[in-house]
């Protein structure tokens, strides 16, 4: 009961080739939606002013801080795309540009841009879904059709960049803690016919236990946990990128030996034809995947046209795929790889160049000054503006139809002899099939004293089993063109599995296999305890893991389990053994409480019964849950700081211990955030922070929560001089909500919430979802439907007092991770007395 109106163009802001519009909207708002689409291509731009640019030239720089600046490794892609590339080939800058750039781009170069590029005539416009294609056509025609083309658009030539010597880089960088080593060869264009080898060839030589880069610096040099290798394809080039994170201290320079043993390997052995069959499986898998929701299939067709000239490519495009022969793999190593020039780069800790490749040259990178001039803008400054002309008032908006009812799936139930519970539902669209076993405990079943082994039990069940070792056990799920994958989280000890219908038997099977004959081998679980060290050592330089593991210390306080990373720390991790992991699956492994949630093209006979052999092999045990207490939410708001010198962004999230997802009030009051902070750009927090001041690139709140008590937390990132401001102007927005909630604002929020269910259950991981929650939380079938009638009878009264009840800003832990140098004492002026300092990076 939805349609997916997707735009592509070339040459936009979202990659360096095109600017893609998709928007999911139901049946009956298609006709606005695709109103909304033509007012972008053909009006919008004549209201952009300089105040605007101005407003949104902040945005973007506090985009960039967050993705880049802020942030370990940031600076990474500046540095190859530069050295690359020759300069003025558009590859050789990053979309999002630098802060000079930025500044210094006028109104007259926006409008210029926009006026080449997103015109008609380099549009690419899909509609997927339920509609009615001669009224769609009406639309299109009505709301598109007047908007004049654009100059001629030249066919885009394809520019390889050519290397004439290897470049070495390095880059000392303040927030890492590990060395990481990239090497970029240029690649192909999308869709050249060497393409789809280097797919294969670049997922043979990194992924899994037995590809040789993992093998070498994994296994045998144990210089890093994890390697990748991949090729990105784009219009006009592409290229070819190894990464590598070491592990502490490692010199780079071993790990680049390590790399040039594990090629020779390669160029010793090749490929078999059993490992190019299992890639393929694998891919073919995935292919299916993408396509298997509405959004796929339009954002596949658009891709196809723009970049194969063809929407109907699909089938040539899998073929290409399957077709690939040993003798492509070897001959496309010989052509991108062996003695070929690249470009790597360095990044190492601050102080430590000598981990760096020898005759490394420093890269250049410019820094910003964190207290650099405050920039003014009014954005509310009225300025004349000349409309583009049109037959027809365009700003009257077509009306919504009636809201459809959501359809909901057919749920199926059954409890097996020994007390497993499935759930599922079936899925006739593509052939494939997903599930959920989820077993109650995880990290709640940890002992304080050496939190993590629950982590370390959900790691160590993937990796092999009594009778295959790591990489047999791979290499059997991989043919299958399965997944399977052990993981535990807070809550539970899970696994995911998805495969195609017709290996789901032999699936099963593998799943079995692992579940009860686990392998526990030293090796992978010393590699485990390693690569988890490592990534603790590196959260701790990373601002937004730093906020995330703090603020959760706050909100449970220091004897809750949920205080400590899932992965533990330092300390408990080296007193953890593998006894106690098998200590741990010996004691809570059990059957007792267990769920499966089946989505998929198999009917429920044939589920439940082949899931009876499983249930009649896994004992049940009664396992005794603690129970922790939660910290109780603050009677006065308090703020702390945590110092990461000469951050360019402070890391803000505010919030308290609100309630659990079975409470009376925890639907009503996620209804009530909508306005507040969780509907994207209709929210006052980003309307005013992002929209008014540029001081965020994103700004969101939420309550979360399961049957333990969840947190309210609102969270955003600023740029270092606005602190301050930004924290008054939130804590402003949340005294007034109680105050200023409209019947407008109630209007806005139940079109929206009712609405966005139209396709709530369209992909097998959205009614896995959906699946989760009902065997969970103990939810009806049509839970959506009572949560539907919730939003449709709530008043503006009932969400006023709500506002009033959940989100008094006088009552909340505040959290800054920034800079205390410069931040840290203002913040008394918020008038809940000095911060305080809770830790520092230093």
């Amino acid at each position: 009961m939805s349609a997916r109106v997707g735009g592509s163009g070339a040459n936009g802001s979202t990659s360096n080739d095109r600017t893609n519009y998709f928007q999911t909207v139901p049946k009956d708002a298609l006709e606005k939606m695709l109103w909304a689409e033509a007012d972008k291509l053909g009006w919008f731009i004549s209201t952009v002013t300089d105040p605007v640019l101005a407003k949104e030239k902040q945005v973007v720089k506090n985009e960039k801080r967050q993705s880049n600046d802020n942030r370990p490794y940031g600076h990474v892609s500046t540095v190859i795309s530069k050295n690359l590339y020759p300069k003025g080939h558009p590859y050789s800058w990053t979309v999002i540009g630098s802060l000079d750039d930025l500044q210094s781009a006028t109104l007259q170069d926006v409008k210029d841009f926009y006026n080449t590029w997103y015109v008609p005539n380099n549009v690419t416009l899909v509609v997927a879904g339920d509609f009615e294609p001669a009224q769609a056509k009406e639309w299109v025609k009505k709301y598109f059709g007047e908007i004049k083309a654009g100059q001629d658009i030249p066919d885009i030539i394809k520019q390889a960049p050519v290397l004439t010597q290897s470049k070495k880089l390095y880059y000392e960088d303040n927030f890492a803690r590990l060395p990481y080593l990239s090497m970029t060869w240029p690649g192909v264009p999308e869709y050249h016919p060497d393409s789809y080898a280097l797919d294969i060839l670049t997922d043979y030589l990194s992924n899994g236990q037995k590809a040789p880069l993992y093998q070498v610096l994994v296994k045998d040099k144990m210089v890093a946990g994890n390697v990748s290798l991949r090729s990105s394809s784009r219009e006009i080039a592409g290229e070819l990128s190894l990464s590598v994170m070491a592990f502490q201290g490692i010199d780079l320079d071993a790990v680049y030996e390590a790399i040039q043993e594990a090629m020779i390997q390669f160029e010793e052995n090749g490929i078999s034809e059993k490992d190019l069959n299992r890639i393929k499986a694998g891919a073919e898998s995935s292919f299916y995947n993408r396509l298997s929701s509405v959004s796929g299939k339009s954002s596949q067709l658009a891709h196809y046209q723009i970049f194969a000239g063809d929407p109907g490519f699909i089938k040539e495009d899998i073929n290409l795929l399957l077709e690939v022969s040993k003798e492509d793999i070897e001959r496309v190593y010989q052509e991108y790889f062996e003695n070929k020039h690249f470009v790597a780069t360095s990044f190492v800790p601050m102080g430590q160049q000598e981990l760096a490749l020898k005759e490394s040259q420093p890269a250049k990178i410019s820094e910003e000054n964190i207290l650099g001039d405050v920039e003014s803008f009014d954005v509310d400054q009225i300025v004349a503006y000349e409309k583009t002309p049109s037959s027809f008032d365009r700003s009257i908006e077509p009306p919504y139809g009636e809201s459809p009812e959501t359809p909901v799936p057919a749920v199926w139930e059954k409890k097996l002899n020994k007390g497993l519970k499935v759930f599922g539902i079936e899925n006739n669209e593509v052939p494939l099939v997903s599930f959920n076993l989820i077993i109650e405990g995880g990290m709640l079943l940890d002992y304080p004293d050496k939190v993590g082994v629950a982590n370390l039990v959900g790691q160590m069940l993937n990796k092999g089993t009594q009778n295959r070792t790591p990489a047999e056990l791979e290499e059997a799920i991989k043919e299958l063109g399965a997944r399977i994958r052990f993981s535990s989280g807070r809550e539970n000890l899970s696994v995911s599995v998805s495969c195609m219908a017709k290996n789901y038997t032999e699936t099963l099977n593998l799943l079995e296999e692992m579940m009860f004959e686990p392998r526990w081998d030293q090796i992978e679980f010393d590699l485990a305890k390693e690569n988890i060290k490592n990534s603790l050592e590196q959260q701790k330089a990373s601002p937004n893991s730093i906020s995330s593991n703090e603020f959760y210390k706050l909100i449970y306080g220091s004897d809750h389990i949920f205080s400590n990373n899932r992965s533990g720390n330092i300390e408990s991790l080296a007193s953890i053994n593998l006894n106690d992991l098998k200590t741990y699956y010996e004691a809570f492994f059990s059957q007792e409480g267990a769920v499966l949630n089946f989505v998929g093209a198999l009917d429920q006979e044939t589920v439940v019964s082949s899931l009876e052999d499983l249930s009649e092999k896994w004992e049940s045990k009664t396992i005794e849950v603690p129970e922790y207490v939660v910290a109780s939410a603050p009677v006065k708001s308090k703020i702390y700081f945590y110092d990461l010198p000469n951050a360019k962004q402070s890391v803000i999230m505010i919030g308290y211990p609100c309630m659990d997802v079975n409470d009376p009030d925890f639907y009503s009051a996620s209804v009530m955030n909508y306005i507040l902070g969780g509907g994207g750009f209709a929210s006052r927090l980003t309307q005013v922070l992002r929209q008014e001041k540029g001081f965020t690139y994103g700004i969101r709140s939420s309550f979360t929560g399961s049957e333990i008590t969840g947190p309210f937390s609102l969270s955003t990132s600023v740029k270092t001089s606005n602190t301050l401001e930004a924290l008054s102007l939130i804590q402003g927005i949340l005294e007034d909500y109680p105050v200023t909630f409209s019947e407008e604002d109630l209007s806005v929020t139940k079109s929206f919430l009712i609405k966005k269910n139209a396709r709530a259950f369209e992909t097998s991981r959205a009614k896995l979802s959906m699946l989760n929650q009902i065997s969970s939380y103990g939810w009806p079938y049509d839970f959506i439907s009572k949560q539907e009638q919730i939003v449709r009878d709530i008043t503006v009264e009932q969400i006023q007092a709500l506002a009033r009840k959940y989100v008094d800003p006088s009552k909340m832990i505040y959290l800054i991770v920034g800079d205390a140098a410069t931040q840290m004492e203002g913040l008394s002026e918020l008038g809940y007395g000095p911060a305080e300092l809770i830790s520092s990076s230093k």
